[in-house]
């Protein structure tokens, strides 16, 4: 198959834009004429330092990103987060996390190590299928900060309010970050693994509320230190060159296509076609309750085992990869992030026709 008969539906790392990837293509051999590709320059030199700089701009101008706070670009992945986020803000108090899914979970269990974490809410009982109002949260007076992730790649739920808290906003966006506008201003930290809808993989970027830095343990890693990472403007070591370079193509990509408006109003009618097709089936059975459900990660079943795992392996067959669920929660899921093209969510129906019809 080429790429132009495949449709990639994979949780991360996702689909890109064909022309971000392009103009990748031809700039990977002599970035802007330098002579020397974009993963050979000095990352402290002039021609790097401008890539840097024009990423945070347009982040900052896309996102409506205010003077407090200011963008790292760090490494590690989301999952270095869990442990970073506690050992810069925990110091010696305690903090809420809210388990809504498989990621969450793993966060407040890193936290743990590191002090006192009293669990908000958790619906792994539910096997994660809703989010909890905002009165069934249990917050604790004098947290340092409140925890959630915002949307559950694992389980497809998302939490389509902000949480109301008096403490800092601590939240994982890896996976609907720029597809919604987020008021930056109510939050300590946003962080997210950009191999969703921001790079390629290897770069994680982390949104932060100077007031915040300053606070680390003793025991933090200076790597892991945003007051030493915010110090050096995310080169105290070498940066992930190449994905912060992805990052400025995609954000270029995002602003040409309307921005973060275009994207909601994509997301909604993407999501909302195949939502509105499972529900009105009596053969498929979406996973997550109306009113929680992830515009960016369909999660649904077959009601079979043995008939999940033939639908990813026949639609993979025919150029619909990466419908296979999580081995967490098994089934299956459909990721539609801001490069998944509206005919992603056409082709992707009109499989799922005939496979029913196959199957009746």
């Amino acid at each position: 198959m080429n790429r132009e008969q495949v449709f990639n539906y994979c949780a991360g790392p996702s689909t890109m834009p064909d022309s971000v990837l392009k103009k990748a293509q031809a700039e990977i051999l002599n970035f802007n004429g330098t002579g020397v590709s974009i993963m050979e320059i000095n990352h402290r030199g002039k021609d790097f330092t401008a890539v840097l700089e024009e990423t945070k701009y347009r982040l900052k101008r896309i996102m409506n990103i205010p003077d407090t706070h200011d963008i790292l670009f760090l490494q590690g992945g989301a999952s270095l987060q869990f442990a970073a986020i506690p050992m810069n803000l925990l110091e010696d108090g305690e903090a809420d996390y809210a388990i809504t899914g498989n990621f969450s979970k793993r966060a407040a269990n890193e936290a743990k190590k590191y002090g006192k974490i009293n669990i908000a809410c958790d619906t792994t009982e539910s096997n994660h299928i809703y989010i909890p109002a905002q009165n069934e949260l249990k917050l604790t007076d004098g947290a340092k900060y409140f925890y959630y992730c915002a949307n559950n790649t694992v389980f497809g739920t998302e939490w389509q309010y902000t949480p109301k808290v008096s403490v800092p906003l601590v939240s994982d966006m890896s996976s609907d970050i720029l597809t919604r506008k987020v008021d930056v201003s109510k939050y300590g930290i946003i962080y997210a693994g950009a191999q969703k809808n921001m790079s390629a993989a290897g770069v994680t970027v982390v949104i932060i509320d100077k007031r915040l830095a300053g606070r680390e343990m003793p025991i933090t890693p200076m790597v892991m230190s945003y007051k030493q990472m915010l110090e050096t403007n995310s080169v105290l070591n070498t940066p992930p060159c190449w994905c912060i370079y992805m990052l400025d193509l995609m954000l270029e990509w995002l602003e040409s296509e309307g921005g973060i408006d275009a994207m909601e109003e994509r997301k909604k009618i993407k999501a909302g076609k195949v939502y509105d097709f499972i529900d009105n089936s009596t053969f498929y059975k979406a996973k997550a309750l109306p009113g929680s459900r992830s515009y960016m990660n369909i999660t649904f079943t077959t009601g079979s085992e043995e008939r999940d795992v033939e639908f990813a392996t026949e639609a993979a067959s025919k150029g619909l990869i990466c419908l296979k669920g999580h081995k967490v929660a098994g089934g299956l899921r459909a990721s539609l992030y801001n490069a998944m093209p509206m005919e992603g969510a056409d082709v992707l129906i009109n499989f799922m026709k005939e496979f029913e019809r196959a199957h009746v």
